[in-house]
């Protein structure tokens, strides 16, 4: 195995207490670590497994033209797989996050849903209808 023990993504976010209410509160993001000073705060989600998934422009226009049906994320996407789509992107929405599209089933077998958070991050919500780990793009 390589050296990386972690992957970590680091959200600059405007307001940190709607970014927590979504993130923390309504996806389900438990606390690891947080830290509140005068001068700023912090706080580290557990999110599960991480992977970084890189993708050439052309595949990341068609992730965009699946679930959205043209292309509107910027260079970085946030991609979760949860239990239930759907219901997850309810919580959310209820939560500050906006509906961009979905659900869609896609050819891999996954339903998506794609959110924009508060702070702008396109989030896509996504469960395997079928497992085959070999298709696991999101």
């Amino acid at each position: 195995m390589g050296t990386v023990h972690e992957l970590r993504v680091v959200l600059t976010v405007e307001d940190f207490d709607a970014a927590l209410a979504l993130y923390r509160d309504a996806l389900g993001l438990e606390a690891r670590y947080a830290w509140e000073a005068e001068d700023g705060r912090v706080v580290i989600l557990e999110a599960g497994i991480a992977t970084i998934e890189l993708a050439d422009a052309a595949q990341a226009a068609k992730i965009d033209e699946l679930e959205v049906g043209r292309r509107v994320a910027g260079p970085v996407r946030i991609a979760l797989e949860v239990a239930d789509s759907e219901a997850t992107a309810e919580r959310l929405i209820d939560r500050g996050a906006e509906l961009v599209a979905g659900p869609v089933v896609t050819p891999w077998r996954h339903r998506n849903v794609r959110l924009r958070a508060p702070d702008g991050m396109h989030l896509t919500l996504f469960t395997a209808l079928d497992e085959q780990p070999e298709d696991r793009v999101s």
